[in-house]
């Protein structure tokens, strides 16, 4: 859509006051406040023509006007700098991710969600990585009893994970040793996703003889590493509170269920490998979603996406603010990542 360089400033000055106060914005009030150097009667007339576009609306007789969905987007897209973190916070962010404790990625992005709460003042969201695209680093398979196995699996991301593995006939301390060894050599370096079959055949291949307790341990440890879900840490719910849209009791309990929700935050959160990115209201596939804005960004480890971060609040979103913070998070969280797993 093409407007012009009147209708744009307009535009940009309802929807900056509109985030600011929470109130319909009058043809008065940008006279005045933003200097646009048009009359008022001029910036009704322009405001006429945004409402006739679908880019602003009137909520009720005699109001000023809000931004519409399409109008936040237009704003978004062509006519909003991205903003910065303040030095201040900045340093905040850095410190408090440095002094995490990044050997232990679920802790570092738990604390990461609180953060981003605090600082955006909106509630934050964070899906932990994939165990399935993370890289095997280690695997051990130890002896509980006679026809009972763990099999412990250490990833590049400092993910653990123990599967209880029953065998179907005992084996020696040695040979578990010499499976436990052949597993390293074939399954280390690889993903989960790069298990195939031709992997498992040449383990099978080496260890002759010994299929009816490979097809025991690889089934079941390839399943359980597969299917491992993705954790999502929240933060800062309550800060709904602190938005007037939320004065209303009903509104703010819906937007509570909805947070509450696990399984719906999930399908908000993952699934993006872009950088970062808005849906804002209608625009989002979730109809109890079309409410609210949504802006979330990737986090990387050796420039592989692992996982999402973002915030979930009203359309009327301070979009510069949280966009500039979320990139600031997302580029000193994947140094840090890069130089503790560091191929």
């Amino acid at each position: 859509m093409e407007i012009g360089d009147r209708k744009k400033a307009i535009l940009s000055a309802i929807v900056r006051d509109y985030i600011q106060t929470g109130e319909p914005v009058g043809s008065r009030t940008i006279a005045k406040k933003y200097e646009v150097g048009f009359s008022s009667a001029t910036i009704r007339n322009e405001m006429a023509d945004l409402e006739e576009l679908g880019l602003i609306k009137q909520p009720h007789t005699s109001a000023g006007r809000i931004p519409s969905d399409k109008g936040y987007r237009f704003y978004v897209d062509k006519l909003m700098e991205i903003g910065s973190p303040t030095k201040e916070e900045i340093e905040l962010i850095k410190n408090y991710i440095h002094l995490s404790t990044i050997n232990e990625v679920d802790k570092l992005i738990k604390r990461t969600a609180k953060l981003i709460s605090e600082v955006t003042n909106y509630t934050a969201a964070i899906i932990t990585p994939s165990v399935s695209k993370s890289v095997i680093v280690s695997l051990k398979l130890i002896p509980v009893n006679e026809s009972e196995i763990v099999a412990v699996v250490v990833t590049d991301m400092a993910q653990i994970k123990n599967v209880m593995i029953k065998l179907p006939r005992p084996i020696s301390p040695d040979m578990l040793l010499k499976i436990s060894s052949m597993l390293n050599e074939k399954l280390c370096g690889l993903t989960v996703e790069d298990i195939n079959l031709s992997v498992i055949s040449s383990i099978q291949e080496e260890l002759k003889g010994y299929n009816e307790i490979l097809n025991s341990i690889i089934p079941l440890l390839y399943d359980s590493l597969k299917t491992n879900q993705q954790k999502l840490y929240l933060s800062g719910a309550s800060n709904i509170f602190s938005h007037a849209e939320y004065n209303d009791v009903e509104k703010a309990k819906e937007f509570l269920s909805l947070v509450e929700d696990g399984d719906m935050l999930r399908k908000i959160f993952i699934g993006t490998e872009n950088p970062l990115e808005i849906s804002i209201g209608d625009e989002n596939d979730i109809d109890e979603v079309k409410k609210y804005s949504i802006v979330k960004a990737t986090y990387s480890i050796n420039q592989k996406p692992v996982g999402s971060i973002g915030v979930i609040g009203p359309t009327r979103m301070n979009y510069s603010r949280v966009m500039g913070v979320l990139k600031c998070f997302t580029d000193i969280l994947n140094d840090v990542l890069k130089t503790t797993y560091e191929d």
